[in-house]
């Protein structure tokens, strides 16, 4: 049964999120107050994920990641984030952190957010020594509006960027993330043309129409078409939707800590927060991700310093 702790120094917030995540069946659930709590608590049993609050005492929820990062990088850190620790939340996404979700919208996004993370997170080690010996390697696809496709799909790609080296364990979810996000983006905004503004007026409003228009022509008749090329140096996607595209000026900046409680914009600031470049065509229907080797930079600066 897999674990998740949820890290807060509010008594209120820790059961609130304890209690939304009851509705996922064989989970065990376990709280820590502070980050250093945590990290006391890990040491004794290493959960399957972390839940965290940003503004702790002792140790807040960037110092927490780091650690993570460092001593438990197959572990995914999901951050729960409150206005005035925007830039706090940023930072830790750069450093580690595999998603997050803004406390007023828990009721509405945690359950889902770990869902995903928990599917990304899962690991075939199977084919992990015959893949590394790969050279190059491309694979298209073009599948339907479906939840459990794209669920599959972002499994056997992150699978792919993992065993071929371009990914460690610890970007190997974050990875994952960034492609769900764009592959559902391609989807929902995409093909099925439901707008992110309409999330930030009625929540269930926006997957109703989603929904309805997953049987309704022209929406339904349209594909996701997915191109990624591996080689042990960078992983390439390509995701393009057949969808009438947008303006890309009309995005919010991603960058700006201000935009982070704002669900227009969330899978684009994951995504580049993520991937190394992220690039969208003219029309708008196509977004290109590039994710590279870490290592390849961290041997030339020690080749360096030597």
């Amino acid at each position: 049964m897999p674990t998740v702790l949820i890290v807060d120094d509010s008594s209120t917030d820790r059961l609130r999120a304890g209690g939304l995540l009851h509705q996922i069946d064989d989970l065990n659930i376990e709280y820590a107050v502070d980050g250093s709590d945590a990290l006391v608590k890990i040491e004794l049993h290493v959960p399957d994920m972390v839940i965290t609050d940003m503004v702790m005492p002792e140790l807040n929820g960037l110092e927490l990641v780091a650690v993570m990062r460092k001593a438990y990088p197959i572990v995914p850190v999901v951050l729960m984030t409150s206005r005035g620790s925007e830039d706090i939340a940023v930072q830790a996404l750069r450093a580690g952190a595999s998603s997050y979700v803004p406390k007023r919208m828990l009721n509405f996004q945690l359950a889902d957010t770990v869902r995903q993370v928990f599917a990304v997170a899962r690991e075939d080690r199977g084919r992990s020594r015959l893949m590394r010996r790969i050279v190059a390697h491309h694979v298209l696809f073009a599948i339907e509006n479906d939840h459990e496709l794209i669920a599959s799909l972002v499994h056997y790609l992150q699978d792919c960027a993992s065993t071929v080296g371009v990914c460690d364990e610890a970007d190997r979810v974050r990875t994952g993330v960034a492609l769900q996000e764009a592959i559902t983006n391609a989807s929902f905004h995409g093909n099925l043309e439901v707008s992110s503004s309409l999330r930030e007026i009625d929540h269930r409003q926006y997957y109703d129409l989603a929904r309805e228009r997953l049987t309704q022509p022209p929406y339904s008749q349209r594909l996701i078409r997915v191109s990624a090329r591996f080689s042990p140096e960078e992983a390439e996607f390509c995701i393009k939707d057949e969808g009438p595209g947008f303006d890309r000026n009309t995005l919010p900046d991603p960058t700006d800590p201000a935009n982070l409680e704002r669900p227009c914009g969330r899978g684009l600031l994951l995504m580049r927060t993520f991937m190394d470049e992220v690039k969208y065509n003219a029309v708008g229907n196509e977004v290109t991700m590039v994710k590279r080797r870490k290592s390849s930079a961290t041997e030339r600066i020690q080749g360096i310093a030597r």
